[in-house]
């Protein structure tokens, strides 16, 4: 059974990216097989795998737009058993496109129905926006990871995200489950980043995950050589960090 996770959370600059591409090549160093789905118009999974998002020929914006066959748009990375359906600056106007399109929420499913038996999991990387394609990508998965740094403004529109969440599940995917709460960019040295976590852990408690990702300069660092930060230093704190996230995620589903 192929589980599809989205990461998601409308607020910028709180790890969703990074979270996608390392989760997604943790999962593929554990030989799962694995698809990253870039659904952001910044293309950064794209570019932070290696890929060129100006040189794509297809991408997830032809799969919904204009109905691409997913196969055609799917490329590998330099990762084994890591694979991407890349995004493109096009994306941007992808929402006021598909208006008018019957089960417009529903052609991120659609796209990824086909593509689901080759793989093992798919990780979808959302925009910083509760817009149409976060939508998509909510109703396309079977859980999502909302990643929550460890700043002051960390549970900003949380509810707002969490409120969209449950009317996905009553009108559009009622199977959606929430895989868990990721808390990121975890400073021990700060006292904040101390009470954010027990502030997070009190209030959402059993769905907050037991890995918390650190600030890492190797994880800031990876982007620009085109890598994760497993093949980038893989004994890296962030490195290892992910792996953990990724082996916390198959024991909860049973796979380990």
């Amino acid at each position: 059974m192929t589980k599809v996770i989205a990461i998601a959370n409308q607020k910028g600059g709180v790890g969703k990216t990074t979270t996608a591409i390392n989760l997604a090549a943790s999962l593929a160093a554990l030989e799962y097989r694995t698809l990253i789905v870039d659904a952001d118009p910044q293309a950064n999974s794209t570019s932070g795998v290696g890929l060129n998002p100006r040189e794509v020929e297809h991408s997830i914006y032809e799969c919904m737009v204009d109905g691409v066959d997913v196969y055609d748009a799917i490329t590998k990375t330099d990762i084994e058993y890591l694979h991407i359906l890349p995004s493109h600056i096009d994306l941007v106007g992808a929402e006021v496109e598909m208006v008018n399109i019957e089960r417009r929420e529903e052609r991120m499913k659609d796209s990824l129905k086909k593509a689901k038996k080759d793989y093992d999991y798919i990780i979808i990387d959302c925009s910083p926006s509760l817009g149409l394609i976060t939508i998509n990508a909510l109703t396309a998965s079977d859980s999502v990871i909302i990643p929550v740094q460890c700043e002051y403004f960390a549970l900003e529109g949380l509810g707002k995200l969490l409120n969209t969440i449950k009317i996905i599940q009553t009108r559009l995917n009622k199977a959606l489950e929430i895989e868990g709460i990721l808390l990121t960019m975890y400073d021990v040295r700060l006292r904040l980043s101390n009470q954010v976590v027990e502030e997070v852990q009190t209030h959402f408690k059993k769905i907050v995950f037991d890995t918390i990702i650190p600030r890492n300069i190797k994880l800031s660092e990876s982007p620009s050589f085109g890598v994760p930060a497993i093949a980038h230093d893989a004994e890296s704190k962030g490195a290892v960090s992910y792996l953990n996230l990724a082996k916390e995620i198959l024991v909860k589903n049973g796979k380990s």
